[in-house]
């Protein structure tokens, strides 16, 4: 039974018990247009609360042995599985994405909270002889902020929350604004497993953020979102040194080489550019193909875009593409579509939606090989518009999609693994795919070169980003001469 958010009643945690905001801000379902509910404000004293929760709530957590913990983020996948339908249905009327992969989405924190409690965080023994014994152990940095987006309201959260809490931290979460419902939901089924304090969800719009990131209780700030807003971050952090974990913004590129199955190929560069309307991170947002294939590829695509359905999936289960998921992004998309338009480019399918269509629907648009000069080209779109870009010399290939201050992810595909895998090589991302794209995996660290990020997220390495080193030297008693 799917029950309208309008119909629920959500509410901050602090300290394990439910808060009302102190006051509240809409949230808009991007399939109307219209506004779903309205979401608790966390005010300037509640954050205060929040945080003092979470430092309370540290000593106890941190003391626990590390396999207590792991049993604590077990017990939180169980209890998150008992409400998928739940958590769906919020994704969906917040976020616009099918309801397919908004179960999807739900299953994935509950699968990587159970991975992650897997992963061994085991002392380094680095001398131990006569003269003296010396361990380098992990041990929690203290309170964690981790601010998530709203491309995937509850998937980004998994990233963040099992590392944090099984390193011995404690958590202020504070999702997106534009899509809070389900982490509010998340922290409410949660009260009751774990200790009070250990996990506090708030929400707010205005300057929460900003709040949040220069609040001097804080031992790390963990974001995903965009670059420009990451470089806030960044400085709000350098005030008392807080760690960071920064997953930005990418213009991730995929090259095609000319040996490829063009039939095969074609669904998944569709999907690795499209799924959930382009707005994910790793998404392909720019397709180098070889002159030879170009056209066949290009019609391909296009024959895919036109036969896509599209429309709400709160209405319709079989929707494949649901809507931009807020009003900002969907401006920020349709000024790139004018400037397409403008500068005369050719649109193989899709274009400028209707403007009396409800919702922010786009159709899955191809601009037809723009000059690497254009905005399109330049800038990361986020959002259901790919540029076709021919290339004939593989060095060209590789130099164009290197030609870029971002380097999150990046994709090659070809017939010849060994030859795609030396192009992959060669190009400057912090993950590149052969032949598959956007694969996640809870035991495999991912973050981004350049402008894309500092920091990784996932696997050991995401996990010991949430403790700090420390080295404990023993000398042993020598003996008198």
């Amino acid at each position: 039974m799917h029950i309208p958010a309008s119909d629920q009643t959500f509410t901050l945690t602090i300290d394990g018990l439910p808060v009302e905001g102190a006051s509240t801000f809409d949230v808009t379902n991007p399939s109307t247009g219209q506004i779903l509910t309205a979401a608790p404000q966390c005010s300037d004293e509640q954050l205060d609360q929040a945080v003092a929760a979470a430092r309370g709530a540290f000593p106890a957590w941190a003391a626990l042995p590390v396999e207590r913990r792991r049993q604590y983020l077990r017990t939180m996948a169980d209890t998150i599985d008992t409400h998928t339908e739940m958590l769906a249905d919020l994704v969906v009327q917040e976020q616009g994405k099918p309801r397919s992969i908004a179960r999807a989405e739900v299953a994935g924190l509950g699968y990587w909270l159970r991975a992650t409690a897997d992963i061994a965080l085991a002392d380094t023994v680095n001398q131990d002889d006569e003269e003296r014994r010396s361990i380098t152990r992990h041990v929690p940095l203290g309170v964690v902020a981790a601010i998530t987006p709203w491309n995937y309201p509850l998937g980004q959260a998994s990233f963040k929350l099992g590392p944090a809490l099984l390193a011995g931290n404690t958590v202020v979460l504070k999702p997106s604004a534009f899509t809070p419902l389900a982490n509010l939901k998340l922290g409410e089924i949660l009260r009751d497993v774990l200790p009070a304090g250990v996990l506090n969800v708030i929400t707010g719009t205005g300057g929460l953020g900003s709040r949040l990131t220069s609040h001097p209780g804080f031992n790390k700030i963990s974001f995903t979102g965009s670059t420009q807003t990451g470089r806030t971050v960044m400085a709000s952090a350098a005030a008392t040194l807080a760690r960071v974990t920064l997953e930005l913004g990418g213009n991730d590129a995929a090259i095609v080489l000319p040996d490829v199955d063009v039939k095969q190929v074609a669904a998944q560069l569709f999907w690795a550019a499209f799924a959930n309307s382009g707005q994910i991170c790793l998404a392909t947002k720019r397709l180098y193909v070889h002159a030879d294939i170009y056209d066949d590829l290009a019609r391909e695509l296009a024959e895919l875009a036109a036969a896509v359905t599209l429309g709400d999936p709160a209405q319709d289960d079989s929707v494949e593409l649901g809507p931009v998921s807020n009003r900002r992004q969907y401006q920020t998309v349709l000024d790139l579509l004018n400037d397409c338009r403008d500068q005369g480019y050719t649109f193989l399918c899709g274009g400028l939606p209707d403007p009396e269509t409800a919702g922010y629907f786009i159709r899955p648009t191809l601009i037809d090989n723009p000059p690497d000069s254009a905005r399109i080209v330049r800038e990361e779109q986020f959002g259901p518009v790919l540029p076709l870009l021919k290339y004939t010399a593989i060095t060209d290939a590789i130099a164009r999609a290197n030609s870029s201050e971002y380097g999150l992810g990046a994709s090659v595909w070809g017939a010849d693994t060994e030859a795609a895998h030396q192009v992959a090589q060669q190009l400057q991302a912090g993950t590149v795919w052969v032949n598959e794209s956007m694969h996640l995996h809870p035991q495999v660290p991912f973050g981004g070169h350049k402008q894309s990020g500092i920091g990784v997220e996932s696997g050991l390495a995401g996990l010991l980003a949430f403790t700090n080193t420390q080295t404990l030297t023993i000398k042993h008693p020598q003996p008198t001469a």
